[in-house]
């Protein structure tokens, strides 16, 4: 069966969770479709990224190059036709017209949508093609949650989109036959009165490339912190942690050090730099990040989806510490798998604790890797959207 596969992104390197998310399905897909792959780029695709992908995609691989004019003038465009942002950054005409020529040619029997920025892509085959939207998480509450924090000025501009993505979120829905999500939590979100249609699909974790001792540390740390460093969410943890977990830390471990890992750091995590605070930047092997850590700590306070962050570092045994937010989508047993706190204090309670109890640290670390193990698995999650593509 010949499956259309449309992603935002070229998906590879994997520094960000909807590449991440898009690469490992392809890798499963490939082996029940043959996939033709659509995807659009505002950086350039290196031969190594296309020598990644290309062997999964054997109906082929085509990528439309966005640049930063093109991408003002379609975001003005999206506006005037009331589009969120996230939906005017992405919709170029002539994509959109490669695109018809490469649906032409290549006649795909169903078509597979990443994100609901590449809807307005599909919409015009909804009627003759099956078709299939992976919301993976919710745009418009994660947008609600930083209109909430925004300074003053910026909250009416963030309030629009959030509500405009709210919009959009519901509209799309019908114009797909079958729709996926990353969690339940995600799912209860969408507002829609249909939205129990929506099938949960998880990322999954590949257990032997991240597990324990797959990779040496650079050197160690007492805490440590990953993820795409220009990601509001992950900003706003990142700052968290360095500004007031680690200062409450410090009152009983005044000599702990916090390593923040990942690509494209933004310039509010540069400046966290300090004695005790590293900032990485991009790592060839996000897994020496992961080895640094004595413990890790994923202070999520906004965004949606689930935290490939913690399926990485608990798949390397490294005991984890969170917020209720990300341990909702995970849905890891606390105190068991995974260390949960709300508050500053809480978090920093939890570090000292494991910082403190090395012989506890280490069975935390066990039992977290063996629940992602159990409970998170690419194959398994795949195979679910894959019997979706069938229908």
């Amino acid at each position: 069966m010949k499956l259309l596969v449309l992603l935002s992104r070229f998906p590879y390197p994997l520094d960000k969770g909807d590449k991440l998310r898009a690469f490992h399905q392809l890798r499963h897909l490939a082996r029940r479709f043959e996939v033709c792959l659509f995807a659009l780029t505002d950086e350039d695709v290196t031969p190594e990224a296309h020598a990644a992908v290309a062997p999964l995609c054997a109906g082929g691989v085509h990528v439309h190059r966005l640049r930063k004019p093109g991408i003002g003038l379609n975001m003005g465009l999206g506006v005037l036709k009331g589009w969120p942002f996230q939906v005017g950054y992405f919709y170029d005409a002539a994509a959109a017209r490669q695109l018809a020529a490469v649906v032409q040619q290549f006649a795909p029997e169903r078509l597979y949508c990443q994100l609901i920025r590449m809807a307005e892509y599909a919409r015009p085959y909804a009627a003759q093609l099956p078709m299939t939207l992976d919301y993976m998480d919710v745009f418009s509450t994660g947008m609600t949650r930083r209109a909430a924090k925004a300074p003053v000025w910026q909250r009416p501009v963030f309030a629009l989109e959030a509500h405009r993505l709210q919009q959009y979120e519901a509209e799309c829905f019908a114009w797909f036959r079958h729709h996926t999500i990353i969690s339940d939590q995600d799912r209860q979100l969408i507002d829609h009165e249909d939205r129990q249609r929506i099938q949960v699909v998880p990322n999954g974790i590949d257990t032997e490339h991240f597990r324990p001792g797959a990779t040496p540390a650079d050197e160690p740390y007492e805490l440590v912190f990953c993820g795409n460093m220009a990601y509001h969410p992950n900003v706003e943890a990142a700052e968290w942690l360095a500004q007031e977990i680690l200062p409450a830390v410090h009152q009983q471990h005044p000599q702990a050090r916090l390593l923040l890992a990942g690509t494209t750091p933004a310039a509010r995590v540069l400046a966290l730099r300090s004695a005790h605070v590293q900032v990485s930047g991009w790592l060839p092997d996000i897994r020496t990040a992961y080895a640094s850590a004595r413990v890790f700590v994923a202070p999520m306070r906004t965004g949606t989806g689930l935290q490939n962050k913690l399926l990485e570092a608990m798949a390397m045994g490294r005991p984890s510490v969170t917020t209720p937010l990300a341990n909702n989508a995970l849905h890891a047993t606390a105190g068991q798998h995974v260390l949960v706190g709300r508050t500053t204090e809480e978090l920093a309670a939890h570090v000292r604790h494991l910082l403190e109890k090395p012989t506890e640290a280490a069975g935390l670390g066990a039992n977290g890797r063996e629940f992602v193990r159990e409970q998170y698995n690419w194959e398994a999650s795949t195979e679910r959207l894959a019997d979706l593509l069938r229908l």
